[in-house]
């Protein structure tokens, strides 16, 4: 059977949280933290994975255009040398 939260690692299975784990996690962070710290803490979070995932998009973003130039590049017929030109009819 899948287990789609847990990744197979040798013979240890790693990410694989149940509730128990969770509320021990919670519990933890609640007695190193507080209860008003938290929130703070969970807001920060939030807005730095909004930032990462920004810049993770934005640099996608660069990479399929670099690729999109690269493309049309190649498509279009190499340019002459126009310094050859004038060099010839200077000559």
């Amino acid at each position: 059977m899948l287990n789609l939260a847990a990744v197979q690692l040798g013979n240890t299975l790693a990410f694989s949280l149940g509730y128990p784990e969770i509320i021990i996690i919670v519990v933890a962070l609640l007695l190193l933290f507080g209860g008003k710290k938290l929130p703070e803490l969970a807001r920060g979070l939030g807005r730095g994975l909004r930032l990462f995932r920004r810049e993770v998009k934005g640099l996608q973003d660069d990479i399929e255009g670099a690729d999109e130039n690269e493309k049309s590049r190649q498509a279009l017929p190499p340019k002459e040398d126009s310094k050859k030109d004038t060099d010839e009819r200077a000559g």
